[in-house]
């Protein structure tokens, strides 16, 4: 399961309205790439396959692929409006090294 925390809850929802995008859920993965290896993937969609492990964290359902899964679980999502830059943060626990920007991590 991915936690959501309640900065990336309205976060994510505040982008949903502004993009006309109500009703559709957040799916989250990982994919080859970056500096460390994997990247996070993030967007929002309507399109859930058989595959796909579906749960609700925080009033939003998150959709994940199951390879992605294994790789995310216990995962908290969170959004960070600092000075260091603006954006949703991943905090995986799993991640042995993550790179400087945070985009990416190795396990």
């Amino acid at each position: 399961m991915i936690v959501v925390t309640d900065s990336a809850k309205d976060q994510a929802q505040k982008l949903m309205k502004e993009d006309g995008k109500d009703g559709l859920f957040i799916r989250v993965g990982v994919e080859g790439g970056g500096c460390s290896g994997l990247m996070y993937q993030l967007i929002f969609d309507n399109v859930e396959s058989e595959s796909d492990k579906a749960f609700e964290n925080n009033g939003l359902t998150i959709v994940v692929d199951k390879k992605s899964y294994l790789y995310l679980i216990g995962t908290t999502l969170d959004f960070s409006g600092g000075l260091n830059g603006k954006g949703f943060v991943f905090k995986n626990p799993n991640a042995d090294r993550t790179c400087g920007c945070g985009e990416s991590f190795s396990i």
